[in-house]
């Protein structure tokens, strides 16, 4: 168990990737690399891998606080929960064999794999599939008997014993750690790097994540016993196969988690932590304009938002379009690439090997808006007046937010927190017809929405907070996080910035990775996992009824699940596929049978019962530069439907947006045009869904919703819209733009249908390089008849002050262009 390897001088590492070795076992540590064992036999080689894992923690160093503070700090949360999360699992005698028939298998499937080639390997003279059954052999064993000795010694009880409590130092206790996982881990760890590759390590690694699943939900372990089990296999093994592996055979390094995050005195930019750049700031767009002209190649429009490091990266690639083009010096696209570098000119000395170690307060912020006239508040039913806000409050009079951002990172570490002050005006309630048709088309609820007005809001809110950790640009993040999954400017149809930030657990793979051998060519990809815990949710339907309430939320909340992978072919085209599900709540408690069936279940079952998948979505999205017009051209679209895996499979009953983008009017390099049509009404005339059938089921009647607000598109339940903005860019980031938005509601989903109408200006100035002034004024008219019979009308208009102390005491290891508006 490696926790720290010695410092390696540049004639060792000279002479670990010379291809002139020596004949005979290679040494390292003292110990034979050899299968074998003939040069010191067995029994002495297992001494001295005993030796090496007992003595490891004699050789931690304070950088490994790193990494072992947080698996603490997990693991001792784990303690306190284990007991009540174990007690919440399915206790069907049924489903409980099942996991324990299952991970009894997948770690004979690891194990007998390892042997089987091990033994093939003898007989077919394969001297790499001889080692990687020995070694993997080799590290179940050394595992095992750390694992056994730990076990007898602290003696707690397994889940199904005595009180389900898991007390420790009992007669008969053999719960902790588990020696499944640890074998699991063992083995796919040595099978992982003998043969490395994404596909390999998704194979072991996902088995071995399946043993330990299956474990816990075998009642046979709790979650901290299969996580120590795990991560002692897993260093066990990567001790044994560093040690002893042959570099001739073909595996590959494998360094210790010490090494991993410490490396030869810097973070290898794989393992910085970095935080992600907020969705409204002015990089994005931006970004999106060097993609449009062609200098960004691998950037994910589709799948947001972005690492402050990977922006560096993409701003790297950039630079090497530039070398290429003929523009003149002072040029638009040399203009936003100046503006961008000054931006994240930290993140591209950390590239470079600088430490990532800071603490910034990014921005401090307060925006007035006044509102005169009736607001809409309602976009699953009716529409919005304001959209795209994180679901901040709002109403007619004088409304106010004042906040800060804050960022730091160590090493691999990150956190961002945006914090504000929320001021909003009373809102009246709906008149009771328009509260009866809510009560009518949601499945007939119980009763109708309260005539009470909604009160005055003077609330802090942490609008967005996370902490993260990355691995091998794999980040891991928990916290409120907003997430745009989509390239649509209007908001995409499955996540957008409309409501709240849901508190989720985020794993995001950051930097796009290219699969080997065909596989490569479906070019860079990026995947994106989340599972989350809405809130604001009234009432969902269950085998006995509806449970809830509009008086007071429900106090068991559903939970969220989604994934997304996009990839590029080519440079020209990126391709999505999503996935979102609502499960559990009140009724029906979060199992991992539920989580598993919400991910990957194609069937249906009655509202709130076992057999209940969830309310889930799917969605695909695409973005294509127009031939012959690439530079300035860009057509894309966004669809998703209810119950169904994919658009693809039911394109009779897929809700869509779709738009074009032109990065530059032709002779007017600095305005670019952007318009969008979207619909959940669909064309046609002819029914195949029931009215008012997106973003919502019969299970989870408060839709597809958080705080009230819809997760995804504006366009509500059943409506049709447009949206166009044409923007006029003075600089990389001081703007004036024009924009448009349009949304019918059908008359089949609404009684008499209604419309929104919004016409507005809006304008982005910096007069300093850490002072920014913003403004908009809209005008909006909107008629729902059962909200009132003549039309209504309201102005909106709102001014912003940012400003940025960061940039007064910003230094860098190294010298970027400037930062001018």
């Amino acid at each position: 168990m490696e926790t720290a390897a010695p410092e390696t001088t540049p004639e060792a590492k000279d002479r670990s990737s010379s291809n002139d070795l020596p004949d005979g076992p290679i040494q390292a540590g003292g110990v034979a690399k050899t299968t074998g064992g003939s040069d010191l036999g067995l029994m002495q080689r297992f001494e001295g891998d005993q030796r090496e894992i007992w003595t490891s923690p004699g050789r931690l160093r304070f950088s490994d606080t790193v990494w072992l503070v947080p698996l603490s700090g997990i693991t001792a949360g784990l303690f306190v929960t284990d007991s009540d999360f174990s007690k919440h699992l399915s206790q069907n005698p049924t489903t409980i064999s099942h996991y324990n028939t299952l991970s009894n298998a997948g770690v004979a499937a690891l194990v007998g794999g390892a042997g089987g080639m091990w033994f093939l390997g003898q007989v077919r003279h394969n001297e790499h599939w001889s080692e990687t059954g020995f070694l993997a052999g080799e590290a179940v064993l050394n595992s095992l008997v750390m694992v056994e000795g730990l076990k007898y010694s602290l003696r707690r009880e397994r889940p199904n014993q005595g009180d389900g409590s898991g007390p420790f130092f009992q007669s008969g206790g053999t719960s902790f750690p588990s020696e499944h996982a640890a074998a699991a881990w063992s083995v796919a760890g040595v099978i992982a790097h003998e043969y490395p590759g994404p596909l390999t390590k998704i194979m072991a690694y996902g088995l071995a994540s399946l043993v330990s699943v299956s474990r816990v939900g075998a009642h046979q372990h709790f979650p901290s016993d299969v996580l120590i089990g795990s991560v002692i296999g897993n260093l066990v093994a990567q001790s044994i196969y560093s040690r002893h592996y042959n570099p001739d055979l073909g595996g590959g390094e494998w360094r210790s988690i010490s090494q991993l995050f410490r490396g030869d005195g810097t973070y290898s930019p794989g393992n910085q932590g970095s935080p992600y750049v907020p969705l409204d700031s002015w990089v994005y767009p931006a970004m999106e304009r060097l993609v449009a002209l062609g200098y960004i190649r691998s950037g994910f429009l589709g799948m947001r938002p972005w690492t402050r490091m990977e922006c560096a990266r993409l701003l790297d690639e950039a630079d090497e379009g530039m070398q290429y083009d003929s523009s003149e010096e002072g040029s638009e696209p040399q203009k936003i690439y100046s503006a961008l570098a000054g931006e994240f000119k930290d993140e591209t000395a950390r590239l470079g090997g600088a430490a990532n170690l800071g603490l910034s307060l990014d921005s401090v912020y307060t925006r007035f808006t006044g509102i005169s006239g009736t607001t809409l508040q309602d976009g699953l039913h009716f529409g919005q007046t304001v959209i795209n806000d994180y679901g901040r409050p709002y109403g007619e009079g004088f409304n106010n937010v004042t906040g800060f951002t804050s960022h730091g990172v160590a090493g691999p570490f990150s956190f961002y927190v945006q914090g504000e002050y929320q001021h909003a005006p009373s809102v009246p309630a709906l008149p009771l017809q328009a509260r009866q048709v809510i009560q009518t088309v949601d499945f007939n609820l119980p009763s109708a929405p309260p005539g009470t007005p909604v009160p005055v809001v003077n609330q802090m809110d942490l609008l967005v907070g996370y902490v993260g950790l990355q691995l091998e640009n794999w980040q891991i993040t928990f916290g409120k996080q907003p997430l745009w999954w989509g390239e649509d400017t209007s908001g995409p149809m499955l996540s957008s910035t409309n409501a709240a930030s849901i508190p989720m657990l985020q794993i995001n793979r950051v930097k796009p990775l290219n699969l080997p051998s065909i596989f490569g060519r479906l070019g860079p990809i990026r995947f994106d996992y989340i599972l989350g815990r809405l809130s604001g949710q009234h009432w969902v339907n269950g085998p006995n009824g509806f449970t809830g309430s509009w008086t007071k939320t429900l106090s068991d909340q559903p939970f969220i699940v989604g994934q997304k992978i996009s990839f590029k072919p080519s440079p020209n085209l990126e391709l999505g596929v999503s996935y979102t599900a609502l499960f559990a709540g009140s009724g029906a408690p979060f199992t991992t049978h539920t989580l598993l069936k919400a991910m990957f279940s194609s069937g249906n079952g009655n509202p709130g019962t076992a057999s209940d998948p969830g309310d889930r979505r799917g969605g695909f999205d695409f973005a294509y530069r127009i031939p012959k017009m690439r530079d300035w051209l860009t057509f894309y679209a966004d669809a998703f439907t209810d119950d169904q895996v994919n658009p693809w499979f039911a394109w009779d009953k897929t809700a869509l947006t779709s738009g074009l983008y032109m990065s530059r009017v032709p002779g007017i390099p600095k305005l670019d045009f952007r318009v969008e049509g979207v619909y959940t009404d669909l064309p046609g005339g002819t029914a195949t869904v029931q009215h008012g059938f997106f973003y919502i089921n019969d299970r989870y009647v408060s839709g597809y919703t958080n705080n009230g607000d819809l997760i995804g598109s504006w366009i509500g339940r059943q409506g049709q819209g447009a949206q166009a903005w044409t923007t006029y860019w003075f600089g990389p980031k001081n703007k004036v733009q024009l924009h448009f938005r349009h949304q019918k509601v059908s008359r089949e989903f609404i009684p008499d249908g209604g419309s929104l109408t919004d016409l507005g200006v809006s304008t982005d100035i910096w007069v300093r390089s850490n002072l920014a002034l913003s403004a908009w004024v809209q005008h909006e008219r909107w008629l729902f008849p059962v909200i009132q019979s003549n039309a209504s009308r309201n102005v909106t208009a709102a001014v912003q002050i940012l400003f940025e102390p960061r940039k007064l005491f910003q230094h860098s290891a190294a010298n970027a262009p400037g930062d001018q508006p």
